[in-house]
């Protein structure tokens, strides 16, 4: 366009245009997401105008369901998450990078294993039973695979769609919001070759808590909790030590294990509690030699290498843009046998083939292969290395050592003899006959997986204004899953070792076909409409089996292993949907927006009679700065005024026979057997999301600072919950439909350009979100006055899903150093009585409120100067509260000899030390599992997610040597958290009060530091 004139252009075709304009005119050059730049025609024949990026400017054009929509125009609630956001963070499984980057959105990474997907919630919980996922749709079409089967490198933007303005035409599969990839499509009519490396290593991110390391000050601690233990029961002075000296290093009420060596007739603790000064660290006997290791230094110190490669090469014509990569990963976790390894590929084409007629496809191979040791997560297991290391007192050898020699001794197989703690002749109390360092190393599991995800689509130019388009998405995935358990040490020694195989294949086919209808009414505005109809068919299959007693210890074949019969099993199961679906859109003067979308779902997961289900929207925007009395307004840019309510459903109960009592089939001498495997519930039908958003879009201070502020309001009622029963009745629950809970909150979106020069590009960004979670209704079954009970958590009409029912520690007792709990007693009036008891098992179970955070999001900034680029990615947490099961179990009383200790127990109550927080030290205390409050603790945190420095080479030098560009970088992912207390990381969980750790018993989320370079050609 021409600044204040009007000028003719003709075209060669040839992207050249002749322009007649008056010699004082002013070319404007404006493109969608480029900076518009302005040159003066004055003195020039001719102009090259090479268009920049412009990255922070609002987006003319986001992705919504099923197409686009200019975002002046959309009246629903969306967060946008760019390729360049994408490519600053080093994970294996694109929905670990969406941590504090989309208001609304909270990522909870319950493992650092490598390829594992992140735990999506959008918006708050909305169901009690059924899933909170949402609906992962890739270039239009709903996606099954594995997350991780996805190249972070192949998306061009990630689009969170959060209200039903924005999803309700997605019906069921939405209710929980919707995440659309869109991958990368060639830009340039020149061939664009794109190279990215990257090298680097994975380490622990959190560290471990802060435990005691000395083993002398362990055994000090120790001995007086065994010296206490009697002289608190009353006991002499004399007889404690005698106790405490011949019990110390005895499996039971000691360690099991002695470390120390003195001289001939002299103890190892003097009557005082402490360690003799002639003692010396290491103990031999006739065969062994006894020393501690730091087992958490010897096995997190390993050099864990990531690598990353990813080729592209993409370009476009006027009739065909095409796009296709390549890429491999090798991310190895930190653990013996764990990593993730990844080939990926994707040819994207589109064609023009007629003026009426436009063609296309989409098809993308993974093949990954995922070594994911087991017991990882599990709290308490004797294969778990992380509540190993985490737990396990500083006094225990990691290894077995010659008594002779002292060196660490081999067995007849050649391998690294490690102490099970029933190896020597010397007995663990803690974690006995286990040693989860060799039998992970030992031990082999895979699952290999090959994810075929095809689109194919043709679109019909009807006649001006209407098209049709047919979209048929194939995903086809294979896995096979094998779990090698060795002979030698662990679990597989009686069996002499186990395997296990198993094979999943999945197959679905989603059909769309969608007629759209855009239409401009000249000055009564504008209408898009869109009809279309939809299938989608799944069928899962899978076949198993598991066998003993190895030939060769190093195949995990059924073959391999000769008992007798083998244990085979395999199932086949298939779910489908199919709806009609409708949306209107339409717009008056360039300001007044409205849409409305209705849907008709039906799901196989229902009975014939209550299949069906309707769900739809409506939405509203007003385009305020368009209006006259903003017109020309120095501070607002744009501004947008908006607002919808709308209705979707959810039938994701975890089985898709739900409505049918189901049985299994056994034999029983030679005959047919049958017994009950789950109670079906014929009436069982869809539970329901009501949600309502409004809120503002704005652009102000010359489009500097861009930003959203929204309200929203989802209510879900006819709950799917699996309602527990008496067992005696032969089953412990069914399916049904109960009750209502809501999301209600509010979202704060902001981004800021500090500085836009030539050189010089700054800018910051910060999201924040409150909400809050409340039951509204239950069964009528449930007594509305205690509600269902769990041992720690508590559903009751008024509370969360996630809040605390546990009893209440009120402090410790500055006479007795006992800790002290709170009772309630009720008299036949209704009155409440509270008092104090030291008995755990009589205190009072009490409602202690959510535990979710009260506020969460992500910040950030990015600068740019003279070549060199920096950026800064972290998200945070405030006002939750998590149980640290960790930390109580790290502040026993001595009752656990064996199992380590936090440093906060040294501040322990004496007759001296009575201002405490911390109870007595004495053995005979039971503290175990004791669950209260005392270890409720806060789950704020600070996350740093990602670091990165780059610099790109000035374009006149790359073009010297031939490329088109050339940058190279740092990068740092995962960098540190600050959290309540050292080791404990709430990222791991959503909620917080379930019986769940949080720090040591799962696998620590990953650190990686990588360099790398990408080239252009």
């Amino acid at each position: 366009s021409v600044v204040g004139t009007t000028v003719a252009t003709t075209t060669n075709g040839n992207g050249e245009y002749a322009i007649s304009a008056p010699k004082n005119a002013s070319l404007e050059f404006s493109y969608v997401g480029m900076q518009t730049q302005t040159v003066a025609v004055a003195g020039r024949t001719s102009i090259d105008v090479k268009m920049e990026a412009d990255t922070h400017k609002i987006d003319d054009v986001i992705v919504v369901a099923y197409g686009t929509a200019k975002k002046e125009s959309f009246t629903g609630s969306a967060g946008v998450v760019s390729s360049e956001d994408l490519a600053k963070r080093q994970v294996s499984n694109i929905s670990n990078a969406l941590t504090g980057q989309v208001a609304g959105l909270q990522a909870v990474n319950t493992t650092g294993q490598p390829g594992t997907s992140a735990t999506i919630r959008i918006r708050g919980i909305g169901s009690m039973s059924a899933s909170n996922t949402p609906l992962y749709v890739v270039d239009g079409i709903p996606y099954d695979g594995s997350i991780s089967a996805i190249n972070p490198t192949d998306i061009e933007t990630m689009t969170v769609l959060k209200d039903a303005a924005a999803n309700a035409i997605y019906g069921h599969r939405g209710a929980n919001g919707v995440i659309l990839i869109t991958t990368k499509r060639g830009v340039s009519k020149d061939a664009v070759i794109s190279f990215d490396a990257k090298w680097g290593n994975n380490s622990r991110a959190v560290e471990r808590y802060n435990t005691i390391q000395d083993p002398n000050q362990y055994y000090e601690l120790l001995f007086t909790s065994l010296m206490n233990g009697k002289t608190n029961a009353g006991e002499s002075l004399a007889n404690a030590y005698k106790f405490a000296n011949e019990n110390i290093f005895v499996k039971g009420a000691g360690t099991g294990m002695n470390i120390y060596t003195v001289p001939e007739g002299e103890n190892v603790f003097g009557i005082n509690g402490k360690l003799n000064p002639n003692a010396t660290l290491g103990y031999s006997d006739a065969d062994y030699y006894y020393i501690p290791d730091d087992w958490y230094n010897e096995i997190f110190n390993a050099q864990n290498i990531r690598q990353e490669y990813n080729l592209s090469v993409s370009g476009s014509s006027d009739k065909i843009n095409y796009y296709m990569s390549f890429g491999y990963l090798d991310d190895t976790g930190i653990v013996s046998n764990s990593g993730f390894t990844r080939y990926t590929a994707r040819a994207k084409t589109d064609y023009q083939a007629k003026k009426w007629l436009k063609i296309g496809a989409n098809m993308s191979y993974t093949n990954y292969d995922s070594q994911y040791p087991g017991s990882q997560t599990s709290w308490g297991s004797s294969g778990n290395l992380f509540y190993a290391t985490g737990l396990i007192a500083p006094i225990y050898p990691l290894y077995v050592r010659s008594a002779a020699t002292k060196d660490i001794m081999k067995d007849n197989n050649g391998i690294t003899m490690y102490d099970f703690g029933s190896t020597t002749n010397q007995q663990r109390n803690f974690m006995g006959m286990s040693n989860p360092a060799i039998t992970l190393y030992l031990d082999k599991q895979h699952a290999y997986n090959d994810i075929f995800n095809g689109k194919w689509y043709a679109t019909v130019d009807l006649f001006k204004g209407m098209q049709f388009t047919a979209n048929v998405g194939v995903m086809a995935s294979n896995s096979r899953e094998s779990a090698l358990t060795n002979q030698f040490y662990g679990g597989g020694v009686g069996a002499k070792g186990y395997v296990t195989v198993e094979h999943n294949r999945s197959f679905s086919v989603n059909q769309q076909y969608l007629l759209t209808y855009k239409k401009e009414l000249g000055d009564f505005g504008n209408i898009d409409f869109l009809a279309g109809y939809e299938t989608y068919n799944l069928k899962s299959q899978q076949l198993g089996g598991s066998n003993q007693r190895l030939f060769n210890p190093n195949v995990a074949e059924l073959n391999n292993a000769i008992f007798s019969p083998a244990t085979v099993y395999s199932s086949t199961g298939t779910y489908a949907t199919e709806g009609l679906l409708a949306r209107l859109q339409y717009d008056f003067a360039g300001k007044y927006f409205a849409s409305a979308s209705f849907r008709r779902d039906a799901s196989s997961r229902f009975a014939p009679e209550n299949r069906w289900g309707n769900f739809g929207s409506i939405g509203g925007a007003w385009l305020m700065s368009e209006e006259e009395f903003l017109k020309g307004s120095r501070i607002f840019n744009m501004l947008k005024f908006k607002a919808s309510y709308g209705v979707q459903g959810n039938d994701n109960l975890g089985n898709n026979y739900a409505y049918l009592d189901q049985y299994n089939v056994s034999n029983n001498n030679g005959d047919f057997a049958i017994s009950f495997a789950y109670k079906g519930n014929y009436d069982i039908t869809w539970e329901k999301s009501h949600s309502f958003n409004t809120g503002f879009d704005f652009s102000m201070l010359g489009e500097r600072l861009n930003g959203t502020v929204e309200y929203f309001s989802r209510i879900t009622t006819d709950l799917l919950y699996n309602q527990p029963v008496p067992p005696s009745n032969g089953y412990s629950s069914y399916p049904t439909n109960i009750g209502s809970i809501s999301n209600t909150g509010f979202e704060i979106d902001l981004s800021y350009l500090l500085v836009n020069t030539k050189n010089v590009q700054w800018s910051v960004n910060f999201n924040a979100t409150h909400y809050t979670n409340k039951i509204l209704a239950l069964s009528d079954t449930v007594d509305p006055k205690t509600g269902i009970v769990y041992s720690m958590d508590h559903y009751i009409v008024g509370g969360s899903l996630y809040q605390s029912y546990i009893k209440e520690f009120a402090g410790i007792d500055p006479a007795t150093g006992v800790p002290n709990y709170y009772r309630d007693e009720v008299d036949s009036e209704g009155n409440v009585t509270t008092s104090i008891v030291t008995d755990w098992s009589r205190a009072t179970q009490r409602d202690l409120g959510s535990t979710l955070p009260k506020l969460y999001g992500g910040f950030g900034t990015s600068l740019n100067f003279f070549g060199f680029d920096a950026s800064i990615m972290c998200s945070y947490q405030w006002g939750g509260r998590v149980y640290d099961f960790t930390y109580q179990e790290l502040m026993h009383s001595g009752d656990n000899a064996g199992m380590g200790w936090h440093a906060d127990i040294l501040n322990y109550w004496t007759p001296e030390n009575t201002n405490t927080t911390v109870h007595r030290l004495d053995n005979t205390d039971d503290t175990y599992q004791l669950l209260s409050s005392r270890f409720l603790t806060s789950s704020d945190y600070l996350s740093i997610n990602n670091i990165t420095v780059g610099y790109t080479l000035p374009k006149n030098i790359t073009k010297k040597i031939g490329i088109g560009s050339l940058r190279v970088y740092v990068s740092g992912d995962n960098l540190g958290i600050f959290a309540a207390r050292q080791g404990l990381d709430p990222r791991q969980d959503l909620g917080g009060s379930s019986y769940q750790n949080v720090g040591t018993g799962r696998y620590s989320a990953l650190r990686t530091i990588s360099g790398g370079l990408s080239l252009t050609f």
